[in-house]
């Protein structure tokens, strides 16, 4: 029997008592990923990505581990409800327009301690003290900076479309603008190197476009990194005690740990490996987050029809932000049809072998955005479920 088979038998005798739909994270994986994580960071902190994982209860199992510190949210309500949850490190990665959270903010000595907000314009500031409300705590802030590649002076680039901070200058004049201002203090400074840290160089069946990624990955590295000190030196002559300088990604963590301006790293996909990870070089995690569809039909020789299977990734559309069918092996998707809603024909020999009632795995191509799709993670342990803890939604919270 090959380790997948194995695992298959695994995963169905560990869930023989729960109906499909459902979700599984293998905590045996999962702690696994989470090791290596820190291996890659190399003693600097890594602050969990909470977007990434979506529940609390891996949330704390992660932060309980040598190695990790402190969460990054992804909306302001999340990391509000976090804090009022007993976290109390929050890195809230994206600026927010929410007026009430940020008047709840500025009310309540315990969430103004715990979150930091991310700016990255003084019309950031000017929104969060229009929405005070009375509240007089300080806000704490961070500066995102602008990570992406450009060449050709400016003519072409490569990255997200983030910030519009891109030069030390840039930082170092909103520093100047948020020290000068009652009731903000700045701690920290945020890049992320989504065009490194997220995108994979080792592209199946494409050596040419998997090359040319590394290079410009190369690329990106070494001016990011000299760009990246520049701006610490820069932010620090106006604000000295500034906290911390985040960088990084689960692609990018050994290269981000290496450069001396950085101070933390941030990562979360890595403990769940979704599909989108097995086109990286850098490393190799162990899928850890499966979801598994029961058979319901079976349409003829070599076919059969799943419940469900609908579920997309975020991100520019394309094959590689649709789940992949995962056990048994050899399974794939119908191209005339593809995921459906309420149903997903898969084709392959497999399928002959698959009864009524039979589950078939699934990887979803993100890692996070699975738990908009279960109330409950089944946390397998070799072949039992060991517990059932609730995801964010599972908890009553759609965040955005």
């Amino acid at each position: 029997m090959t380790a997948l088979a194995a695992d298959r038998a695994r995963y169905d005798r560990a869930t023989a008592h729960l109906d499909a739909p459902h979700a599984i994270v293998d905590l045996e994986a999962f702690d696994a990923n989470a090791a290596d994580l820190v291996r890659r960071a190399a003693g600097k902190p890594v602050r969990v990505a909470g977007k990434s994982v979506r529940c609390r209860a891996l949330l704390e199992r992660v932060l309980a581990r040598d190695g990790f510190q402190g969460i990054m949210s992804f909306t302001l309500a999340e990391s509000l409800w976090l804090a009022r949850s007993g976290f109390d490190d929050i890195l809230l990665a994206y600026p927010s327009a929410d007026r009430a959270g940020f008047a709840e903010l500025a009310a309540d000595p315990k969430l103004a301690s715990a979150v930091t907000v991310m700016i990255d314009d003084v019309a950031h500031l000017d929104l969060i003290d229009a929405s005070r409300a009375g509240g007089r705590e300080v806000v704490r802030v961070c500066l995102e900076l602008d990570t992406s590649l450009k060449l050709l002076g400016g003519r072409v680039r490569v990255g997200a479309r983030r910030s519009p901070l891109h030069s030390p200058a840039q930082l170092a004049e909103l520093a100047r603008s948020v020290a000068r201002r009652p009731g903000f203090r700045l701690v920290g400074i945020m890049a992320y190197e989504g065009h490194v840290a997220g995108v994979g160089d080792a592209v199946a069946g494409r050596p040419l476009r998997s090359r040319a990624i590394r290079l410009m990955q190369a690329a990106a590295r070494r001016e990011l990194a000299e760009r990246r000190a520049a701006v610490v030196r820069a932010v620090r002559s106006v604000v000295p005690g500034l906290e911390f300088v985040n960088g990084g990604g689960t692609g990018s963590v050994q290269h981000t740990a290496a450069e001396d301006a950085v101070t933390e790293i941030a990562a979360g996909s890595g403990l769940y490996v979704p599909r989108l990870f097995d086109n990286y070089t850098s490393f190799r995690g162990r899928p850890a987050a499966l979801f598994a569809l029961p058979v319901v039909r079976r349409p003829g020789v070599g076919v059969v029809t799943v419940l469900g299977g609908g579920y997309p990734a975020s991100g520019a559309p394309g094959r590689d932000r649709l789940p992949v069918p995962y056990l048994p092996q050899g399974l794939a998707y119908d191209p005339q049809e593809g995921p459906g809603e309420v149903q997903t024909p898969l084709l392959g020999p497999p399928a002959d072998d698959l009864l009524i009632g039979d589950k078939v795995w699934f990887r979803h191509a993100k890692a996070g955005e699975l738990c908009e799709r279960f109330d409950a993670l089944h946390l397998v342990e070799g072949d039992a479920v060991t517990a059932t803890v609730p995801t964010y939604r599972g908890e009553g919270h759609a965040f955005l």
